[in-house]
This record gives C-alpha cells, structure tokens and sequence, in this order.
C-alpha cells in the first residue's frame, strides 16, 4: 500500500521547520541578548524569553513529538510515562509560547497607552516576574494531562504508547479540565489580543489627530514627531507579532470549534478534510514559533544590522583566512 500524500507532505514538512526553527530562535536569542538592536531591556527581555519559548516547542512539539515518532517507530519515548511526560511538555511549552505573545502585548499597550503607568510597569524587573509566572503557572496547569493516557498494550513488561482514557470523555472534572484548558489557550489570548490590539489602534489614531493639530498650530508640521514615530515602530513590532499568532492559530481555533460542535473525534482516513484540517491547523499552530526572528528582521533595522554582521562573521574569516594562507603560500 502506497503511502497516502498528507503523509508524505507532513514527513517532509516538519524537519524542514526544525531545520529553520531552531537555528532561527538561537539567532534571536544570541543578537537580542547582545543588547544592540536599540531596544529597551524590558522589550528585549520579553523578546528573549518568547525566543527561548518558541525554541522550546521546536524542540518538544516538532522534533520529540513529530519527527521521531515519524522517522523512528518503536523508539522509547514511545514507553506510556515517556510519551505521558512528553505530552505534558508539549502542553506546557505551548502555553507558555501564547501567554507570553500575549504578556508582550500587554505590555506594549501600557508603553503606548498608559504613559503614567509605563516607568513602573514597562521594567526589565516587571518584565522577568510575569515570565517567570507564565512559565510556572503554564507547567501547572498542564499537570493533570500526565494522568490522562494509559498505556495501549504491554511488551516485554513494558507498556506502550499512550491512549485517552475513557473516563477523559465522561467524568465531569475530565471535561471541565478539558474546557477550560481550551479556553486559556487559544480563546483567551485570542480576545485578549484583539482587544488591546483595538485598543491601541484608537488611541495612536486619536493621539496622532491631536498632535497633528497641535504641531501644526505651532507651525511646526513639516518637521517629524518623534515621539509618535517611537510609537508607529513600536506598534509595528507589536501588531506584526500579534497578528501573526492570530493568523496562524487560526486554523486550529475553527478546528478545535468544528470536532467540539460536531462530536467528531475520528477521521475515516488520511484524507478525511477533518483530518487535513487538523493535521494543517498543526502546521500552521508551529510555524508560528519559527516565524518572530523573520518579523525582527523586517521591522527593526538593527537586529537586521546585527543578524548580517553574524551571518558574514565566518565568511569573513574565511576569507580572512584564505587571504592570509594564499601570502603565506606565494
């Protein structure tokens, strides 16, 4: 039997993604990390961590639970408490990826919008607090999916792989976990996204009309307002990063809302749509968290500037080398 496409695609799909992603947020984190991208230590804090975080779900999500399972069947991370352990960090590393896109939005809706609360708020020492508590409060709360699976069968005394309990789809406390679960990611970033998304575009519109006006009243219109070209890059990081979670989590939010509405929680086949729709909503949900170092890229010309000298760093040695080999030779 000839493998079906999806299968194919989805094999070719995520080494590809490793392969960009992991390479890609280690490049973030190493040039934010090196402070000269002309950012503010609490952006640049929030901006590492999200790095690191979606490093992290490269790591969990494409590499331990895609690419091994694909290429490697029968490995031991297909033993019950390893994939049990396994799912627990694909969860966790998940949510903590979404809170803090949602924590750097947050944030920069004080910066822009509360400028009496901006010198309390907008600090590298607020900025490490509320990382650290996603961090916690995400691995906490994805806990309880640890005692979720069973084993499905024993070999050699070892059991295998993991399958959902009955009880999962039954017992009051499963379903509830499992709503709520749902709700704290994605639908509550999702709104919480949008609003101050919304919110920060009114008020730089309204802000924008008035010092329009007053600038103009002093005569001084044909010369830029620095601060709200601080504010215009300021929100296009902002709006660039929020609106590319928003865009690529969307496929698994209509998915998640169709098997829930519909009670369909099998697929005929590899070429079931419900089941390509799942498989693309997966997809399109971790190519999210291989895509902030390209949107630095375009937005900030000095983490451009940056990731250029790194770039051409070992070519220029190279042919520093070379040079120097080819005098020494001749």
């Amino acid at each position: 039997m000839h493998e079906p496409v999806t299968g194919q695609v989805y094999a070719i799909y995520y080494p590809i993604l490793a392969a960009i992603g992991i390479p890609v947020n280690i490049l973030a984190i190493v040039i934010l990390n090196r402070r000269n991208c002309g950012l503010s230590k609490c952006i640049t804090h929030y901006l590492v961590s999200m790095a690191a975080a979606d490093l992290m779900v490269v790591i969990t999500c494409v590499v331990f639970n895609r690419i091994i399972d694909t290429y490697f069947p029968g490995n031991y991370m297909l033993l019950t408490p390893a994939c049990r352990a396994r799912t627990v960090l694909v969860y966790a590393t998940r949510d903590i990826s979404v809170w803090l896109t949602v924590a750097f939005t947050f944030d920069r809706f004080i910066s822009i919008c509360c400028q009496q609360l901006k010198t309390t708020y907008c600090t590298k020492k607020v900025a490490a607090a509320i990382v650290g508590t996603v961090f916690t409060l995400s691995c906490l709360k994805n806990i309880p999916w640890y005692f979720v699976y069973d084993s499905l069968y024993i070999f050699n005394k070892l059991p295998w792989y993991c399958l959902i309990t009955p009880n999962f789809y039954i017992s009051p406390f499963w379903l509830a976990y499992s709503y709520f679960d749902c709700i704290a990611t994605p639908f509550l970033p999702f709104f919480i996204i949008l609003l101050l998304n919304a919110l920060t575009v009114r008020y730089i519109l309204v802000a924008s009309r008035v010092r329009r006006v007053l600038r103009g009243s002093a005569g001084s219109d044909n010369n830029p307002d620095p601060e709200m070209v601080n504010r215009r890059k300021s929100f296009i990081l902002l709006f660039s990063i929020s609106g590319n979670f928003l865009i690529l989590w969307l496929t698994y939010t209509i998915h998640y809302l169709y098997y829930r509405i519909t009670d369909t929680y099998s697929y005929t086949g590899y070429n079931d749509p419900v089941y390509i729709l799942q498989e693309t909503a997966y997809m399109l949900l971790l190519l999210s968290c291989c895509t902030n170092t390209f949107i630095y890229t375009v937005t900030q010309t000095q983490f451009r500037a940056e990731l250029t000298k790194m770039v051409m760093y070992p070519v220029n040695q190279i042919v520093s080398f070379l040079t120097h080999l080819k005098s020494w030779i001749g």
